[in-house]
């Protein structure tokens, strides 16, 4: 019979830190929703959950736990306790390569609802890979892996120096900045890398020296009064939305 350790609940605990997921080898995903996106796409070590659950669904894992709603509330990071928790391996860094289709590139986002969030447009909008800077935040934070709803399933997410990246594209880099083009005037290509910045400082100045493409998305009525700028997560939805809008009606 299974036995959750007081070794195991450190270890659990420990994924809320990006060293102690690099230690463990471990990300933690919680809900139906969540976890059953990513079974299908990563190896799952600890699967926890309730026996009403595991009976109306198919599960891969190295331990599969039926889990009393006591036990679910020990390991959980949610108000409300989830049906189902689970614990997959990281997996491998990967590298970029050559973009094909749409990229989103992350220039320094630290929240990691934002990233999420991110991810979760991507996959809507079809967009397979999301180049980040070292110094975004991790996608594979329990609150970022929550936020992108299973999107890190099929969105591709590498880690790498934006700057050398961006110099060896063969595509049109765009950016959103204050001082752009309006982005509902402007042709936009089906090809092409776009970042998005920092919550606050935006695009930082090294990673701007390779956009070519300078994008505004402007508010409605542009006299009114308004908020200073947009959420980075709601700035990359509306991007990319004009990006396939284009490609539906050229």
């Amino acid at each position: 019979m299974f036995q959750l350790t007081n070794r195991l609940i450190k270890e659990f605990a420990s994924l809320d830190d990006a060293k102690g997921r690099r230690r463990s080898g471990l990300f933690v995903a919680e809900g139906s929703k969540c976890v059953g996106e990513l079974l299908g796409t990563f190896h799952a070590r600890y699967v926890f959950a309730l026996p009403s659950w595991l009976a109306e669904n198919q599960v891969v894992a190295d331990e599969v736990i039926e889990a009393a709603p006591a036990m679910l509330r020990q390991l959980t990071r949610l108000q409300a306790t989830p049906p189902v928790i689970a614990f997959f391996d990281l997996p491998e860094a990967g590298q970029p390569g050559i973009p094909t289709g749409l990229v989103v590139a992350l220039d320094r986002v630290q929240d990691p609802g934002n990233i999420g969030t991110v991810l979760r447009c991507c996959d809507w909008m079809g967009v397979r890979t999301v180049v980040a800077s070292p110094d975004t935040v991790d996608c594979f934070n329990p609150k970022a892996v929550q936020a992108s709803m299973g999107a890190l399933a099929h969105v591709k997410v590498c880690y790498t120096d934006l700057c050398e990246y961006l110099s060896g594209v063969p595509v049109p880099v765009y950016g959103t900045f204050l001082d752009g083009a309006d982005i509902y005037r402007q042709p936009l290509t089906q090809d092409g890398v776009i970042v998005m910045g920092n919550e606050g400082k935006g695009i930082s100045p090294e990673v701007e020296a390779f956009v070519t493409q300078r994008l505004y998305i402007p508010p409605y009525p542009a006299d009114s009064l308004h908020v200073e700028s947009l959420n980075v997560s709601m700035a990359t939805a509306i991007t990319l939305s004009q990006f396939r809008s284009r490609t539906l009606n050229p």
